[in-house]
C-alpha cells in the first residue's frame, strides 16, 4: 500500500501544477486588483499608487508573477524603496514553503492560516462527525425497516434538510435559538456566533464552549447526516439481499449481528467515496456557515480575501485545496482497502 499512496502523490504534481496555473491565471486577470481600493485614499497620489502597485508586483505580466510566486523574487533585482536604489526580493515561493505576505493584513499568509485553521478544524471535525454517528445507524435502520413509518420519515427529513439552504437553515436556528428561546439568564439558550464570548483574549477549552459550536456544527453536518443516511440506506438494501446475509441468519445469529455486523460492513464500501474527500477537506472550513455564525476559520477569512483580492492568500487557499481534495481520494482508497479486505493494492 506505501508503494501505491508514493505512486499517487508523484502522479499528483502535474494535477497540482495545472491547477495552480489556471487559477494564478484567472485571478490576475480578473478586473480590479488589489490596489482598486486605493483610488479611494485621496491622500495618495497617482505616482504612490503606481509605485505600491510596483512593490507588490502586481503590474507585471501573469506569467512573471506566477514564477515569482512559484519559485520567489530573491534572484530578481527589483526598486524597493523611495530612494530608488534597487534591491533584491524577499519572497521564496511556494517551492521553499513560503506563501508570502497578505496584500490586506500585511502579515504571513502562513501565520495567518495557523490562526484560523484550529478553528475550521474544530468545526469540520464536529461537523463530520456528527453526520458519522447519526447518518450510519439511521440509514442501516431505514434499510432493516423499509416501509416503516421511521423509514418513511427519515427519507421526507432527508429531503427537507439538503433542500433548505444553509444560511436560511443557519439564520432561522440563530432566531429560534437565540432570540425566541431563552435561557435561564433570560437571554438566548443558546449564542448567535462567534466561536467564544467576545469578552474574553482567550477562547476557554472545547468542553466550556460546546453551546457555541452546536448550532454551525448541526448547519454544517446536516447535509452530510441526509446524504449519508440515504446513501447507506441504499448500500444497506443491496446488502441485505445477498447470500451470505440469509446464510448468517440460517446460522441462528442475532439481527444486531447480522445487520450490523455482516450486513453494514460491506454497505459501507461505497460510502468511503464520499468519505475520503470528506475527512480531507475538514480543513478548509464552510463559507457561508462561518459567516453567519461569525466563527473565525480559513472559510471566512477566504470570503474576506476574495472580497480584496487579495492574491497571495486566495492562491494560498487554492494550493491547499487543490492538496486536501488529492489526498481526499487517495484516503477514499485506503478506506476501500481497509472495510473490503478482498481489495489489495498490488
Amino acid at each position: 500500500m506505501a508503494k501505491y499512496i508514493a505512486r499517487r502523490l508523484i502522479q499528483a504534481i502535474p494535477t497540482l501544477f495545472l491547477v495552480t496555473v489556471l487559477s494564478f491565471m484567472i485571478i490576475s486577470l480578473a478586473p480590479g486588483g488589489p490596489t482598486a481600493s486605493l483610488l479611494l485614499n485621496p491622500s495618495l497620489t497617482p505616482q504612490d499608487r503606481v509605485r505600491i502597485a510596483e512593490q507588490l508586483g502586481v503590474n507585471d505580466p501573469w506569467p512573471l508573477q506566477y514564477l515569482r510566486w512559484l519559485i520567489g523574487d530573491d534572484w530578481e533585482w527589483r526598486i524597493r524603496d523611495n530612494s530608488g536604489e534597487p534591491k533584491p526580493g524577499n519572497r521564496l515561493g511556494i517551492l521553499r514553503l513560503d506563501f508570502g505576505y497578505s496584500f490586506v493584513a500585511n502579515r504571513r499568509v502562513l501565520d495567518l492560516f495557523g490562526e484560523r485553521l484550529g478553528a475550521t478544524l474544530e468545526l469540520g471535525i464536529a461537523a463530520l462527525l456528527f453526520a458519522l454517528c447519526l447518518g450510519v445507524p439511521i440509514g442501516i435502520l431505514s434499510a432493516v425497516m423499509r416501509g416503516s413509518l421511521f423509514d418513511n420519515s427519515m427519507r421526507v427529513l432527508a429531503v427537507i434538510i439538503n433542500a433548505v439552504p444553509n444560511f436560511w437553515l443557519g439564520l432561522m436556528l440563530i432566531l429560534l435559538f437565540g432570540v425566541i428561546i431563552k435561557g435561564p439568564d433570560g437571554k438566548g439558550l443558546l449564542p448567535m456566533g462567534s466561536r467564544c464570548p467576545t469578552t474574553l483574549a482567550t477562547c476557554p477549552p472545547l468542553h466550556e464552549r460546546l453551546n457555541h459550536l452546536l448550532l454551525p456544527m448541526i448547519v454544517l453536518g446536516g447535509g452530510g447526516l441526509a446524504g449519508y443516511s440515504r446513501y447507506l440506506r441504499a448500500s444497506m438494501l443491496d446488502v441485505i439481499g445477498q447470500d451470505y446475509i440469509r446464510t448468517a441468519r440460517a446460522k441462528g445469529l442475532t439481527d444486531r449481528a447480522v445487520w450490523f455486523v455482516h450486513g453494514a460492513r460491506n454497505a459501507l464500501i461505497p460510502l468511503a467515496t464520499f468519505l475520503g474527500p470528506a475527512i480531507a477537506g475538514v480543513w478548509g472550513g464552510a463559507f457561508v456557515t462561518e459567516q453567519i455564525f461569525s466563527w473565525p476559520g480559513i472559510g471566512r477569512l477566504t470570503l474576506q480575501s476574495l472580497t480584496a483580492l487579495d492574491y497571495p492568500m486566495i492562491m494560498a487557499v487554492t494550493v491547499f485545496s487543490a492538496v486536501a481534495t488529492i489526498l481526499g481520494f487517495i484516503i477514499s482508497d485506503v478506506l476501500y482497502a481497509l472495510i473490503d479486505p478482498r481489495i489489495r493494492f498490488n
